[in-house]
């Protein structure tokens, strides 16, 4: 069954996760993704903590074949060429790989790629129909458009932290790297668009992606900013501004969560916590109030919750359609059996040790009725590729491929 972008070339010039993740998400589409990494340094979360290898998981490496859990999953379905971009024969190949691909994809500081020659005019003089992704922590322009970023910064700089947690906390980030995870959706979807664009019209273009428009645009459907107005606390914990109840509760044997977003499911609710009494209270069925008076709708939950196991709570409410939810461990989600139904976990395979590890990868996201989405190729080794791929899109002979190596080019 062919995949939805078969046949399309991706060249990836990305590293730690942003752009990795971008590129990880159109290998499972079917592009065949090549990783182009330094051949003096690599791919840095090969060689990065934690590592999984035929002892197990460490923070320092065990063995020689021990790779980093990072690269085993980021890398699935790509394939791994070694090439000096900064030597005038490795700009001259990869240039020639430019001419035979669809997209070129960085994540590079601003300047970079202009310094190196790979920016988006110096490819399109190549290639005028390339697709080029530029993956930066504030984009292309505006006065911080130089500033570095990781996914701590951006979440700070756009506010997330200022939201997250409750409200008595110190600023927190959120538990994932979310900038880094959802830029490269963001990154992803970005590229198919320009492809579909391209098939319509002929035309390529560039793409200037940036961490926090992305994390900004992923937080601010709240109207966090009205929020003074409403007199709320910006830090609202698990509940959301508009829905009361909506937070976490204990349980005799755990945490669950539950939510109730109209007054049918507040009403329901409050029958299955055998509060009728409550149905009459104007205040209790008024959202506004509830949503103003937030813990005392969560006392009155609590008081229910406490007095029975998260099993009694799922059961019930299941049955009566209340949105809710056991607070799992990682390790009950990795044994939660949706999630495994869905293939959404997936084994790992470490190239150097030959076999499988015991850490474990997410499954590809998206199912489609006709079509295959999986990562079908584990990670591969450092440079497995880059003869086949050196020859067939940067014009090499074995013997010119050959004398690229032995002088560290290739």
């Amino acid at each position: 069954m062919q995949k939805i972008l078969s046949e399309t070339v991706v060249l990836d010039l990305t590293r730690f996760f942003s752009g990795p993740q971008a590129t990880l998400l159109l290998a499972g589409l079917g592009a065949e993704v090549i990783k182009i990494d330094d051949p003096k340094t690599g791919d840095p979360t090969a060689s990065s903590p934690p590592y999984a290898g035929p002892q197990g998981i460490s923070f320092s490496r065990q063995t020689q074949a021990d790779m980093g859990i990072a690269y085993l999953k980021r890398a699935r379905g790509k394939k791994s060429v070694t090439l000096d971009l900064k030597s005038p024969e490795g700009k001259r190949v990869f240039m020639k790989m430019v001419e035979r691909a669809d997209v070129v994809i960085d994540n590079f500081s601003v300047g970079v790629a202009q310094r190196l020659g790979t920016d988006y005019e110096s490819l399109q003089a190549v290639n005028p129909n390339i697709i080029y992704c530029s993956l930066t922590g504030y984009g292309a322009t505006g006065q911080d458009r130089n500033l570095k970023a990781y996914d701590l910064m951006v979440q700070a700089g756009v506010g997330l932290m200022s939201l997250t947690g409750h409200p008595d906390s110190t600023p927190v980030k959120a538990g994932s790297p979310l900038s880094d995870a959802i830029s490269g959706v963001f990154a992803a979807s970005g590229i198919i668009a320009a492809l579909l664009h391209r098939h319509r019209t002929g035309q390529g273009q560039s793409i200037d992606v940036s961490m926090a428009d992305c994390l900004f645009a992923l937080m601010f459907d709240e109207p966090v900013d009205c929020y003074s107005e409403l007199g709320l606390e910006h830090r609202q914990g698990n509940r959301i501004m508009r829905f009361s109840p909506f937070n976490s509760y204990r349980a005799k044997d755990g945490y669950i969560a539950l939510g109730a977003a109209s007054n049918a499911e507040w009403t329901t609710l409050l029958k299955a916590m055998e509060r009728e009494d409550l149905l009459g209270d104007a205040n209790m069925m008024d959202l506004g109030w509830r949503i103003a008076h937030n813990d005392e709708v969560d006392r009155i939950v609590s008081a229910w919750t406490q007095t029975r196991t998260k099993g009694e709570i799922l059961e019930l409410l299941n049955a009566l359609k209340i949105p809710n939810s056991p607070v799992r461990t990682v390790a009950e989600v990795m044994s939660w059996q949706q999630l495994h139904e869905r293939d959404m976990v997936q084994p790992l395979w470490n190239p150097l040790a030959q076999a499988h590890v015991s850490a474990r990868g997410p499954g590809f996201p998206i199912k489609f009725s006709h079509t295959k989405a999986v990562y079908d190729m584990p990670a591969p080794r450092p440079g497995e590729h880059s003869r086949d791929i050196l020859k067939r899109l940067g014009g090499l002979s074995d013997q010119e491929f050959d004398r690229l190596v032995s002088a560290g080019i290739a």
